[in-house]
């Protein structure tokens, strides 16, 4: 027979009193322990983890042959679930993003989630950043691997063997291609010319 303090564990029900501040678990606490273990990676898999938010820029066009630059919003998340009659709390860390640009093309697993740009700097290249080589309507994702960590009623952190990956939704973003040229006048000076408001494209 084996004692253990009353704090040892969250849930009353399962304890008998025996003596002031003291208990006796009905059952083997450690295969209760284990068998949380074995089944905390398919927990964890199927907690509603939000996946990261993703950002492109510029958006939702951008042009042929120019960075475009995609970064990931993600977020450490606690989720408080029972198991076995234990209160388990279960933290989820993001640590990895794998980008894919629709092209054929893609980056990571990465630790390199990115980050917006202001405006003036659109353009620049960036750790996540993407040059398209054809125009057209690229389905773009990002996928963010978590993380996780688990405690057992206000036990240390234990780690989760393995990891779990989650998508976002995946966007639409339109490749168009830039055309420059060189006019000897403007359209102050002629109205009608090529690019000037109202006069169609050729």
């Amino acid at each position: 027979m084996r004692w253990f303090d009353q704090f040892t564990f969250a849930n009353p029900d399962t304890w008998h009193r025996v003596e002031p501040d003291r208990c006796m678990y009905s059952e083997k606490p450690h295969d209760v322990l284990d068998q949380i273990g074995a089944q905390i990676q398919t927990k964890f898999q199927q907690l509603p983890i939000a996946p990261a938010v993703s950002g492109i820029q510029p958006f939702p066009h951008t042009l042929k042959g120019a960075e475009t630059n995609f970064y990931a919003d993600a977020a450490a998340q606690t989720f408080a679930v029972d198991m076995l009659g234990q209160k388990v709390v279960i933290k989820a860390e993001p640590v990895e993003y794998t980008y894919t640009y629709g092209d054929g093309s893609g980056l990571g697993p990465t630790i390199f989630a990115g980050g917006p740009l202001p405006e003036e700097r659109w353009g620049e290249q960036t750790r996540t950043s993407h040059v398209y080589k054809q125009t057209g309507d690229f389905q773009v994702s990002v996928s963010t691997t978590f993380r996780g960590t688990y405690s057992v009623n206000g036990g240390p952190d234990l780690p989760i063997p393995g990891t779990g990956e989650f998508a976002s939704p995946a966007q639409t973003v339109s490749v168009w291609r830039s055309v420059t040229r060189n006019y000897a006048d403007n359209c102050l000076q002629n109205p009608q010319g090529e690019g000037c408001p109202g006069v169609p494209s050729k």
